[in-house]
This record gives C-alpha cells, structure tokens and sequence, in this order.
C-alpha cells in the first residue's frame, strides 16, 4: 500500500532546542555580527578569513549538540509515511536522527566548496582556514547559501512540496523568501499544521496551529497522525 506524501519544512525553531542558536532571538547567532560582513558574498570578498572564523565557530558548535525530540518524532512518523524534509538549517540534525529524504535549501555547514566550482564540494567536519584548497588549487569556502546568492535547492524544494499530501511547518516564520514562496506550491486545500511556540498567522481553513515548542508540537502531531492513519 502506497504511504501518504508528507512534507516537513523546518527552520531555526526546530534546532534552537539542541542548542543552536537562531539569529532571529535576541542573544541570537548575528548577533555583533552585521550580517552582510559575514554571510555575503561582498563580506567575503572583504575579508574571507573573518568569514572562515565566524562559520568554524558555528561547525564546532554543531559538533557538541545532538537532535532532540522533534527530530526523532519525524523519523518515527516515517515508518507510517512517505515523509520528505525541506529545511532551512544548514546543520545536520536530521540526518543524525536519522532522516533520509532530507532537502537543504541554504547549504550543509558540515561540508565546504571550492570557490573555483560550485559543484566541487566535498565533506568537512574540522576548520576551514585560509590556504585550504580544492584540487584545482582554489581557496574553499563553507557550502551555505549567502545574502544575495541563488537558492539552487528550490526548484527542488517546490517540486517536493507540489506531491505534498500533507504538509508540516515547523520552527519557521515564513516569511523569508525565497522559502516563504513554496507554500504557493502546495496542492489547495491539502491540511497544513503549523508549529511555532508564538506563531505569527492565524488558523483557518486547512491550516491548524499548534502554539508549542518543536520538541512538544512535533511528537504530539506525530502521534495524532500515525494513530489516524
């Protein structure tokens, strides 16, 4: 019997909880940091090793944190349905826990690329530091996705969300873009549940709310789902 599609997008919310900072809180990841200086193309060609340094900062981090509840609750659901991940994070949570159909939109901070060839990337746990380069000896950089850089993940990421059945937001606003765009790709009147402990839109119609964190939303609409299925 065929599993029923269900699409998971997942923000900074769903990591804040192993301890990964979100840039959008007040003692969040940005901050000090004018973010053009450190996550743009231009900061980058101003001064690549303040770059390096700011994102080893943050691979060292993610090295010390595992996933939490909220990760797990959508591998278990996965034994139920067909279940596909879009995330914004650029850390590597998901897999951790255990995901296997996981898209990322902004990068993998656990992997870096030659500034020669977008394509040649390659993994990388330690540092990256200036003098790091790719076999046609060009600097590496981090594998993210900056201000002012093309998303090459979302044609992707809205074809997924297009075969959705049921769709699942967690731990994201919405309302950055390009990712807030693929809501527009959902199929109409498919159920959407948004988890978010102060969410910033209303319920209605197929749209249901539930105002807690990742690690008490998730689990609870986990179990909801697989007992109705």
């Amino acid at each position: 019997m065929k599993k029923k599609k269900v699409v998971v997008l997942t923000g900074a919310g769903i990591s804040a909880e192993s301890g990964i900072k979100t840039f959008r809180d007040a003692d969040g990841l940005w901050e000090g940091h004018d973010v053009m200086e450190i996550a743009s193309p231009i900061g980058w060609e101003k001064d690549q090793n303040r770059v390096l340094e700011f994102y080893n900062q943050r691979r060292r981090q993610l090295l010390t944190v595992a996933p939490n509840a909220a990760h797990f609750a959508l591998v278990k659901l996965a034994e139920k349905f067909d279940v596909e991940i879009i995330t914004q994070n650029i850390d590597d949570l998901h897999e951790r826990a255990g995901s296997d159909k996981v898209t990322h939109l902004h990068g993998e901070l656990l992997k870096a690329r030659s500034t020669f060839n977008e394509n040649l990337v390659m993994d990388w746990k330690q540092d990256i530091n200036l003098g790091d380069f790719c076999e046609f000896n060009h600097q590496l950089r981090p594998h993210v996705v900056w201000f002012g850089e093309a998303v090459p993940m979302f044609e992707k990421a809205m074809e997924i969300v297009a075969e959705a059945e049921i769709l699942i937001i967690i731990g994201t606003s919405m309302q950055v873009y390009p990712a807030a765009g693929l809501l527009d790709f959902s199929p109409r009147g498919i159920p959407i549940y948004f988890i978010d402990p102060k969410p910033n839109i209303l319920e209605k119609g197929n749209l249901s709310i539930i105002t807690k964190t990742a690690s008490k939303g998730v689990p609870k609409l986990v179990d909801e789902l697989i007992n109705s299925a």
